[in-house]
């Protein structure tokens, strides 16, 4: 018998969050539900903070996934905007974290590279892969959930190890028919 897993993506922004579910059967994945939330509208960071966080609880009960996977911030040059990011997905931890969830981050350029092959493929290129994944279509407006839902993908392909520890060819297609022609 095949034990479903609910995996919640998130990329936290601090202007745009998005956020991924799928469902895992087996080697079968499903897609619940992804959207974004827009921040920019509310010019307090503390709000901006406690929306994020509220969404993430919301998402954890509606669909009660069993591991939540985050997108890792990248390095830039700007400390300030690094610092708020940083918050933000501080704040969707902690969402998961208060309500046991085991959480897990992922690097944008392992994420891109687990769902297109390439670490620095395109957003577009990651929703195109995603759609014919998991049958959707997508909207460009949109991005930031499909980079959201890559997160959550990110995380089944690598069997909740960031780094893919024990991973080899062998075991991703005997893990993965579907996937290889």
């Amino acid at each position: 018998m095949v034990k479903e897993k609910v995996i919640l993506g998130v990329d936290p922004g601090t202007s745009v969050m998005g956020y991924g579910v799928i469902m895992v059967e087996g080697s079968q994945l499903k897609l619940l539900q992804y959207g974004v939330i827009h921040l920019k509208k509310y010019s307090n960071h503390e709000i901006k903070l406690k929306k994020i966080f509220e969404r993430v609880i919301g998402l954890i009960s509606d669909y009660s996934p069993d591991e939540v996977a985050l997108e890792a911030p990248f390095y830039g040059k700007n400390i300030q905007s690094m610092l708020k990011l940083g918050r933000a997905q501080g704040v969707a931890m902690a969402a998961a974290l208060s309500r046991d969830i085991p959480i897990v981050e992922y690097a944008p350029k392992k994420v891109k590279m687990s769902v297109t092959g390439n670490g620095n493929a395109s957003k577009e290129q990651v929703a195109y892969m995603l759609s014919g994944l998991l049958s959707f279509n997508v909207a460009d407006k949109l991005l930031d959930a499909t980079d959201a839902l890559a997160v959550a993908v990110c995380h089944h392909f690598q069997n909740g190890r960031p780094q893919g520890q024990g991973k080899n060819w062998k075991s991703f297609i005997k893990e993965n028919p579907g996937r290889v022609k």
